[in-house]
């Protein structure tokens, strides 16, 4: 077995996350209450009860991800063996970063509440919008969002084969949405989002980052981290960084990130978080592999009964 551990990205966010964990794990009540500390609020009572609308805002939603994928790193890693590689998508790619030993826990947490906030202002500084394409080939969005004339659209999330994500000023959206509904998509959807994210609208928001993330000392990853921006293993420190600013206005490559790892040998993939969107993607990007998803106390359990 060949592992590689991934890590959800903003959307696998629900009201109660986490709860569990903190009733039945000491070890993740301990990590709960050092995010909040680190942060000076109490992020952990957002994440268990609410209110929704709170908690998807992207300053708590990007955090409360770091922090649940992190907690069950935790309860879990003693039992996982050797591991090749660490990815997470979007945000995700800070928490694998913290699996790594590139950052440290309550520097992640501390990033992310800003890196949110940041693309929030950016969002309400210069409003954009995303759409999810489906049904059509990369090279094939790629071309519809060259095509459009009314401001910038960009791809965003290289997802999964037929599944793209576009990005940019409203109206240069809802032309591409339109060219690509003619182009022959199978289906076309406006995602609910409060801005451009990974595109050239984000501009601020990475500089911001950037200011932030050039003022923390990161380590060497232990384990190799592929990034959202190559696709490819990063081993540095200052590469870790580099790529981490340029991940705000960069889209995410994330069917490439998932053949990297396959084509060096991994057969074996772990999602630690909330939810299972990953595992739902590797069923398109990752057809061979193992993939299970760990986030609730049961699995969580699973895992120790299975050691």
């Amino acid at each position: 077995m060949t592992l590689s551990l991934l890590f959800p990205g903003q959307g696998s966010q629900a009201v109660g996350m986490g709860r569990d964990l903190v009733d039945a794990f000491p070890a993740a009540r301990a990590l709960f209450d050092e995010a909040d500390e680190a942060l000076g609020f109490a992020l952990s009572r957002v994440m268990f009860d609410g209110p929704e609308d709170e908690l998807t805002a992207t300053r708590n939603a990007q955090p409360a991800l770091l922090v649940h994928s992190v907690a069950v790193l935790r309860l879990v890693e003693d039992r996982l063996g050797p591991v090749a590689f660490a990815a997470g998508h979007s945000l995700g790619e800070f928490s694998a970063h913290v699996a790594a030993g590139t950052l440290t826990f309550a520097d992640a947490v501390r990033a992310v509440r800003l890196r949110g906030e940041l693309m929030f202002a950016s969002g309400e500084a210069r409003p954009g919008t995303m759409a999810a394409v489906l049904g059509m080939d990369d090279d094939q969005v790629e071309a519809v969002c060259a095509e459009v004339e009314s401001g910038v659209c960009v791809p965003a999330n290289f997802n999964a084969p037929g599944q793209v994500v576009i990005s940019g000023d409203e109206g240069a959206v809802d032309e591409a949405m339109e060219r690509a509904g003619a182009a022959g998509a199978k289906k076309v959807v406006r995602l609910q989002v409060s801005g451009a994210f990974h595109s050239p609208l984000m501009d601020e928001a990475r500089q911001g980052l950037s200011e932030f993330l050039h003022g923390l000392t990161l380590s060497d990853p232990r384990v190799p981290v592929v990034s959202n921006v190559t696709a490819q293993a990063v081993t540095s420190a200052d590469e870790a960084r580099e790529l981490l600013v340029r991940q705000v206005t960069s889209p995410v490559r994330w069917s490439a990130s998932i053949r990297t790892m396959s084509e060096a040998g991994v057969d074996t993939f772990l999602e630690l978080g909330p939810g299972s969107v990953l595992r739902g993607l590797n069923r398109r990007n990752a057809r061979d592999a193992t993939t299970t998803s760990v986030g609730t106390a049961d699995e969580v359990r699973s895992m120790e009964s299975q050691a």
